[in-house]
């Protein structure tokens, strides 16, 4: 069961940090995008980052060859079939999940396990469409942006995974560089069950008038040592990606907290996702390092 080759599905902004960690660790590793483009665009994203690690010292020039060396890109999800491991890191779309590991459930050995990256989704829902074999070998191994910085993974177990499995899961993760977390499959895990409520009721707040944009981040900030403020970190992540999340979250467990404000939404809808489009709870097109809090309310 011992893992040696790592496949990774998706060369975005994920993706490509998976790749990068797991084949820094020592791990042959193969990514698939579904074009050569974007997958240039993956790899460019690796060179630039293992450049940092070597500026910073972290890394040497000889260990960022060897990284690179272990690590080739593909445009084929048959490139995958002899791994130990696949990672899915592609976009969080339930039906694109299901065609890609039922393809690659056909295809890989009968001992290699399957992982999804994903934040929000069902693992059980994703696994339905293997061999009952392969469910064993199913779970979730959720990373946190940006990949080759963040320490933490969630590692996700369903009601089906084999002990063992779910063991070696865990080495992996450590044989990253990883802290791994044990946590089962239900919507959130542990860090988006916890932070999410967190984050709507910062929206909740805004919307009550309990504070401005400006106090209600430097309130979590001082107050709480948070290394961001609510409504920054929403911005950082995205809001689309928020509410979407959100929703799953609400649709799975129906209270409540989890209920995305009518704020939030009215952002979504006028394309106010945050950092990525320029604008959301703060305007960033003026000077990125410097925003200025939007007028909403």
């Amino acid at each position: 069961m011992e893992i040696r080759k790592v496949g990774v599905i998706g060369c975005g902004l994920m993706g490509s940090g998976i790749a990068q960690v797991a084949a820094t660790a020592g791990f042959e590793t193969v990514v698939r995008e579904v074009a050569e483009e974007p997958l240039k665009k993956g790899f460019e994203a690796i060179e630039k980052s293992l450049a940092k690690f070597v500026e910073k010292g972290t890394l040497t020039a000889q260990q960022k060859d060897e990284t690179r060396q272990r690590l080739r890109g593909t445009t084929s999800l048959d490139d995958l079939a002899d791994c130990d491991l696949v990672i899915e890191a592609i976009t969080e779309n339930l039906e694109l999940k299901h065609e890609t590991f039922g393809h690659l459930d056909k295809i890989c050995k009968p001992e290699t396990i399957f992982a999804s990256n994903t934040s929000s989704l069902s693992i059980t829902e994703m696994m339905t469409v293997t061999s009952l074999e392969r469910q064993r070998r199913f779970i979730g191994l959720h990373f946190f942006n940006p990949v080759p910085i963040m320490k933490l993974v969630e590692v996700v177990r369903t009601i089906l995974t084999d002990p063992a499995v779910y063991d070696e899961a865990v080495r992996f993760a450590e044989r990253l560089g990883k802290v791994p977390v044990r946590t089962s499959d239900r919507t959130g895990f542990i860090v988006n069950r916890l932070l999410v409520p967190y984050m709507l009721d910062a929206i909740r707040a805004l919307e009550e008038g309990v504070g401005s944009i400006v106090d209600i981040d430097n309130a979590m900030k001082l107050g709480c040592g948070y290394p961001m403020g609510p409504f920054t970190l929403g911005d950082f992540v995205g809001l689309d990606t928020t509410y979407y999340i959100a929703e799953i979250m609400f649709n799975e467990f129906r209270e409540k907290r989890f209920a995305p404000p009518p704020l939030l939404k009215r952002m979504v809808k006028a394309g106010l996702h945050g950092r990525k489009t320029g604008r959301g709870f703060y305007d960033y097109t003026k000077d990125p390092k410097n925003p200025t809090p939007m007028n909403l309310l």
